[in-house]
């Protein structure tokens, strides 16, 4: 086969075939009416000049669509640079792959109504996945996406972050802590809600005192929120972040009010972040699998059966707790 005939267009294969673009276009994509005569031209002229059609093109005429959106909802303009994000999209991409499709990355605001339904109607989204959302978005999304969108977090593909943040807070306690504060994550994610209700419980269950400040899983809150905590209960002994990122903030702000860590207050995180381990000193998290997380919602959009699977999370101890 020449370099023509591999890159043969589908105008060469309607004119040796004797018909329009669009009946050699319905004939190859397998679509729409043609005689007899005319698919057995439009074949032969195929098979002779060494078409192929570009699997873009052939997803497109097939409706299929050629890429899986990542949609992530969260009032911050630079969510998509958040390392969860990062990571779960290169997990998404190398698992949609094998299927020939493109991730790409959107921003969601709180009131999505409007975006959703626009991806909706794009024939070029196969499946959609989606991140920080809530009870209500899923309850309605657009008809058209229904079937093909899969979540990560409360609902859909999740971690045990209430196992997870228990077993810390459980730790916390068994090292004499009970003064124990937790920065959660946004009240309108619903994500942020089953380590709340963990954290709840075991304070209340133990009969210490309940002390919760939002955040929003960013460095800059977790200082933000060090800072609160140590003007509106300066007798804390410990600070339970419900990501990494807030944690590492967390031990900035405290350095900077001259506390040690853990000798005057103890911090825990949550994802279990590279960076975490490299910390000085060094932070206790607990494990967070984004990468099977991701993969495993991508496959569910796409259709597999397995949906709403639960990873399990277990602490990492190290330094700072």
């Amino acid at each position: 086969m020449t370099a023509d005939q591999r890159n043969a267009k589908l105008t060469e294969v309607a004119q040796r075939a004797g018909v329009s673009i669009a009946t050699a276009s319905r004939v190859l994509s397998g679509r729409g009416p043609a005689s007899p005569a005319s698919r057995e031209a439009v074949r032969r002229a195929a098979a002779d000049l060494g078409y192929v059609p570009h699997p873009v093109a052939r997803r497109l005429a097939h409706g299929d669509g050629t890429r899986i959106v990542f949609a992530v909802r969260d009032r911050r303009t630079d969510i998509l640079r958040d390392p969860f994000v990062t990571r779960a999209a290169a997990a998404m991409s190398v698992a949609a792959e094998p299927d020939g499709l493109g991730v790409s990355l959107r921003r969601l605001p709180l009131d999505a109504a409007a975006e959703l339904e626009s991806i909706a109607a794009d024939r070029s989204v196969a499946a959609v996945v989606l991140a920080g959302h809530d009870r209500a978005m899923l309850d309605h999304l657009p008809a058209a996406l229904r079937g093909r969108t899969a979540a990560i977090g409360a609902g859909g593909t999740d971690v045990d972050s209430a196992a997870g943040i228990g077993a810390l807070v459980r730790h916390l306690y068994a090292t004499g802590r009970r003064r124990i504060v937790l920065v959660g994550g946004p009240p309108w994610v619903a994500a942020a809600r089953a380590p709340l209700h963990a954290y709840t419980e075991l304070m209340r269950s133990a009969g210490l005192p309940i002390r919760v400040v939002p955040g929003d899983f960013t460095a800059a809150r977790g200082r933000t929120a060090a800072r609160i905590v140590l003007r509106r209960w300066p007798d804390t002994d410990a600070i339970a972040a419900v990501s990494d990122a807030t944690a590492l903030g967390v031990l900035q702000a405290l350095a900077a009010a001259g506390l040690r860590v853990p000798g005057d207050i103890a911090v825990t995180g949550f994802d279990d972040i590279p960076l975490a381990a490299a910390t000085h000193p060094a932070l206790s998290t607990a494990t967070h699998p984004v990468e099977l997380i991701a993969v495993a919602a991508t496959r569910a959009a796409l259709g597999a059966p397995e949906r709403g699977r639960l990873f399990p999370s277990r602490p990492v101890l190290r330094a700072t707790a």
